[in-house]
């Protein structure tokens, strides 16, 4: 007899339920809705649940499911936030979950609450199997914004297993490595004063321009020095995203800002970045006269690499019929990796209608799923 809903009913109320996270406090909102549903879920299927408020806010909350004894056994994880959303640009509404054209579509679809009926309905089905060692479910909040429920776990020491796969959307392709990043906000302060006598201030966005100079040249050293043919652009990358400064064209521009951000290989480590940076932009401002203020927007994600030999890639390979890949978008497994849980990226939405309006999950892509997660259930919990 089953004991939870329906896969789609299952589906259409974790996409009904508003879980947008954002750096942002005018569109961040509450995930602890989701957590209740699926731990209620977990809880009928003979789950021990443990609910984890991340920062002492009980409005966001991680979820960790386990069944069986033991630090060994298999971690299935996912993210219960979305970004936000414009509704100008959607057909449906987003948080209805809406089937046609052979897709679901809705908030969340594709990236990434369809993992987490997916692994309801594997574990409904009758495999025949007896497990013996665990199965853990983990959901967190803040991946789209501050990673803030995955580092609490990591940083807890909050959940053991010998593997781990995370759904995110990769096409059925497992994922073995990706990029980390670095997202930085440089602030300038210098000294207004008439255009037609520089003397009379000291110009931000000179120093920003001289700042600029600096750090391009440092990302060609770190492009020469950094080379990872594992991916399609295989050198670390850095984006000026965001400049703005003065008021006036006739006014020496007092203040400036840049945001940047850095996408960093495996092996190159976040701390030696930010240290990197910061000594590059004092030194080159140091005689100028002008200051400077750094804003981390958050703590930056860690690159991620599994190795190609460990038998979660080679499993995966051969479940889904594809050599393990790379991606330059950021995920949690770098902090599953850090509790030496070998982990793989691999779900079945697509990264390209991600974060989007009309994103959506292929109706097509949900069997091959649930068929690869139960074999992954069998070929590493089953009682030999």
């Amino acid at each position: 007899m089953r004991k939870t809903p329906e896969f789609e009913d299952c589906f259409a109320e974790l996409i009904r339920l508003p879980s947008v996270s954002s750096i942002d406090p005018a569109h961040d909102q509450s995930n602890r809705k989701v957590i209740d549903a699926l731990a209620n879920w977990f809880d009928a299927l003979g789950f021990i649940c443990e609910i984890m408020p991340v920062s002492n806010n009980p409005e966001k909350c991680n979820l960790i499911a386990k069944r069986g004894e033991g630090l060994d056994g298999l971690v299935l994880s996912g993210h219960t936030d979305t970004v936000p959303y414009d509704l100008n640009g959607w057909d449906t509404d987003p948080f209805t979950l809406t089937k046609k054209n052979n897709n679901f579509y809705g908030l969340g679809t594709a990236d990434m609450k369809s993992f987490f009926p997916i692994i309801l309905e594997t574990l409904e089905r009758p495999s025949g199997k007896q497990f013996n060692k665990p199965i853990t479910v983990v959901a967190t909040a803040d991946e789209e914004s501050t990673m803030s429920g995955a580092r609490l776990i990591q940083e807890n020491k909050k959940v053991s297993g010998r593997y781990c796969i995370i759904g995110e959307p990769t096409g059925l392709k497992p994922i073995h490595t990706h990029k980390g990043i670095i997202i930085e906000e440089i602030r300038i302060e210098g000294r207004s004063g008439h255009s037609s006598n520089p003397t009379l201030g000291n110009s931000a966005l000179e120093g920003m321009h001289d700042v600029i100079s600096a750090l391009r040249k440092w990302r060609d050293e770190l492009q020469s020095e950094f080379i990872n043919e594992d991916f399609s652009l295989p050198v670390p990358t850095m984006n000026f995203g965001r400049i703005y400064g003065g008021d006036s064209p006739n006014r020496i521009c007092a203040n400036c800002e840049l945001s940047l951000d850095i996408r960093m290989l495996p092996g190159m480590k976040l701390k030696d970045l930010h240290d990197q940076l910061r000594n590059i932009v004092k030194k080159t401002l140091n005689a100028s006269g002008l200051k400077v203020e750094f804003n981390a927007m958050f703590d930056g994600v860690p690159p991620m690499q599994t190795s190609k030999d460990s038998e979660i890639i080679t499993l995966s390979e051969e479940l889904t019929n594809h050599v393990s890949e790379s991606v330059a978008f950021g995920t949690e497994g770098p902090f599953y990796n850090d509790m030496d849980i070998e982990t793989v990226i691999l779900g079945p939405g697509d990264i390209d209608v991600a974060h989007q309006p009309n994103e959506y999950l292929q109706i097509d892509r949900i069997e091959p799923m649930i068929n690869i997660l139960s074999k992954m259930l069998i070929h590493f919990c089953e009682a030999k």
